[in-house]
C-alpha cells in the first residue's frame, strides 16, 4: 500500500448537520454500502448534538408533511433509515398504522431524526463551527475548510447544510422579554405567572405558540397580532401539493422568471404564513367560548401592525396599529414573542474572497446550477446549496418535502464530477486528527 499523501482529502464535507446534511450522510453511507467506488465524507455541526428547532417540540404540534416524506424513502424506499424502520425499531409500528394518520408528531420526527443522526455518528464532528473555506493554493479543485477551533478538512466538494436563522423586524433586538419563536421551550421555564403575552404573526409558528401560551398560563392574556384579516389555511390539497414534487423542481427550474415569480405567488400559501385549518378552528372556539363566558383571555389584532416595543422595568410597553384605521392601542406586556419566519443562512459570508468568484444574477442571487452547485467557472472545486436555492428550484428549497431526492441528486454530481485519483486513506484531517476523534 502507497504512502499516504501529507494532505489527504475528503469528496466532500458537510458544512452544518440539520436534516439535508444527515439525508446526505446516509446517502453517502448506502451509497458505500452498494459496492461502488467509495465517497469518503465528513460533516461538521457547530450544536454540542444533533437538534432540529428543539425549541418548538411543542407536545401537541405534528408534522406538516407526510412520513413518506422522510431522509430517505422518496430515494430509496427498501432504506433501513426509513421512518418505517425506525417504528419498527421503537416497537411502535402497528401503533402507528392503527393511528391511521400521515402526520406524526414533532416529537417523534424529531427522536427518528435523532436515531438517524445516530447510526452514521462516525461521519459527523459536533461542536465545531465552520470559521472559513479557502481554495488551496496551486490545487484548483480543492478547499480548506477551517474550524473556529483552527481544525482543517481537506475537500473536493463543500456542501452547505447551514438551516435557516431566525428572521426579526428591523429594529428589533431580542432580550429576556421579547424572543423569536425558535427560543420558545428554552426560555419559557423562566416566565412567571404572567399577566400579558403578545406574539407576534400569523404563520403556523405563531397560531402554535398562541395557543401554547393560552394553555401554559391559565391566567394570563394572550394577545395575538398580525397583519391579516384572518389566519390563513395552508393548502395542502392533493393537486396543490404537487408542488412540491421532485418533477416540480425540473419544471421550477426551466420556466421563464416571469412564470417562476407566479408560481410563487400562487402556491406560496403551501408553506408561507399558513395555518393548519384544525388549529385555526380551535383557536376561533377559543375565542368564542371566551366571548360566552364574558372572560376574554385570547385577543385577536387582526389587520394590525407593532410600531413601537419599548421595553420598562417591568416589562414590554408595545404600541400596535390598526391598518384599516390607523387606531392605535397601547399594550403592556410581560413577554413578546415574534413568530415572523426565517431566512436562509448565506454561504458566502464563509467563502471570504471565493463569494466574488460565484457568479449572480441581475437581481443579485447567486446563480445555481440544476444539480444544486454554485456556478463558479473560475473554480472546479465544488459548493453546493442545501437550501437558499428557492428562487432557482422553487418552494421546495428548505423543506423536508424534496430532501431524500436532491440529496440523491447532489451525490450523484459530485460522482459524475470526480476525477479519476489514487484512493487514498480520508480518515485524517489536515491537522493529523482521526476523524474518529473529532466525535
Amino acid at each position: 500500500m502507497p504512502e499516504p499523501q501529507e494532505v489527504p482529502v475528503y469528496d466532500l464535507v458537510g458544512v452544518g448537520f440539520g436534516p439535508s446534511n444527515l439525508a446526505l450522510a446516509i446517502a453517502v453511507t448506502e451509497h458505500n454500502a452498494g459496492g461502488g467506488e467509495a465517497v469518503t465524507a465528513h460533516f461538521l455541526e457547530r450544536q454540542p448534538r444533533f437538534g432540529w428547532h428543539r425549541g418548538m417540540l411543542l407536545d401537541n404540534a405534528t408534522m406538516q408533511v407526510s412520513f413518506l416524506k422522510d431522509l430517505v424513502t422518496m430515494r430509496n424506499p427498501a432504506s433501513e433509515f426509513s421512518f418505517l424502520s425506525y417504528l419498527h425499531s421503537q416497537g411502535r409500528l402497528v401503533d402507528f398504522i392503527n393511528h391511521k394518520n400521515l402526520f406524526p408528531l414533532r416529537i417523534e420526527f424529531h427522536d427518528y431524526l435523532e436515531w438517524s443522526a445516530a447510526k452514521v455518528d462516525h461521519l459527523v464532528s459536533y461542536d465545531r463551527e465552520v470559521a472559513g473555506i479557502t481554495p488551496v493554493l496551486g490545487e484548483e479543485s480543492l478547499f480548506d475548510v477551517r474550524t473556529k477551533d483552527g481544525q482543517v478538512l481537506r475537500a473536493r466538494n463543500v456542501v452547505f447544510g447551514t438551516g435557516l436563522r431566525p428572521n426579526l423586524p428591523e429594529g428589533v433586538t431580542v432580550s429576556d422579554r421579547i424572543w423569536h419563536n425558535h427560543q420558545l421551550l428554552h426560555r419559557i421555564d423562566k416566565v412567571s405567572d404572567p399577566e400579558r403575552c403578545i406574539v407576534v404573526g400569523a404563520g403556523q409558528s405563531a397560531a402554535e405558540v398562541t395557543a401554547f401560551l393560552h394553555d401554559k398560563f391559565p391566567r394570563a392574556e394572550v394577545c395575538s397580532v398580525f397583519a391579516r384579516y384572518g389566519y390563513s389555511p395552508s393548502d395542502d390539497s392533493s393537486f396543490a401539493n404537487r408542488i412540491f414534487d421532485p418533477e416540480a423542481v425540473d419544471a421550477f427550474y426551466t420556466a421563464p422568471e416571469d412564470v417562476k415569480r407566479r408560481l410563487m405567488d400562487y402556491h406560496g400559501n403551501t408553506n408561507y404564513s399558513a395555518v393548519d385549518l384544525d388549529l385555526i378552528d380551535d383557536l376561533y372556539r377559543r375565542v368564542y367560548r371566551e366571548k360566552v363566558q364574558g372572560v376574554q383571555r385570547l385577543r385577536i389584532f387582526n389587520a394590525c401592525r407593532p410600531i413601537d416595543v419599548t421595553e420598562t422595568e417591568s416589562g414590554v410597553r408595545i404600541a400596535i396599529e390598526s391598518l384599516t384605521t390607523g387606531e392605535k392601542t397601547v399594550l403592556d406586556a410581560d413577554l413578546v414573542v415574534y413568530s415572523t419566519g426565517y431566512r436562509p443562512a448565506d454561504p458566502t459570508s464563509l467563502l471570504g474572497e471565493l463569494a466574488a468568484k460565484c457568479r449572480r444574477d441581475e437581481q443579485g442571487r447567486l446563480r445555481i446550477e440544476r444539480d444544486y452547485r454554485l456556478v463558479t467557472p473560475d473554480v472546479k472545486a465544488g459548493l453546493y446549496l442545501q437550501g437558499g436555492t428557492e428562487h432557482s428550484h422553487g418552494i421546495t428549497s428548505s423543506l423536508l418535502s424534496n430532501t431524500a431526492v436532491r440529496v440523491g441528486e447532489i451525490l450523484r454530481s459530485i460522482l459524475d464530477r470526480r476525477e479519476p485519483s489514487l484512493d487514498w486513506p480520508a480518515e485524517y484531517a489536515v491537522s493529523g486528527v482521526k476523524a474518529e476523534e473529532w466525535a
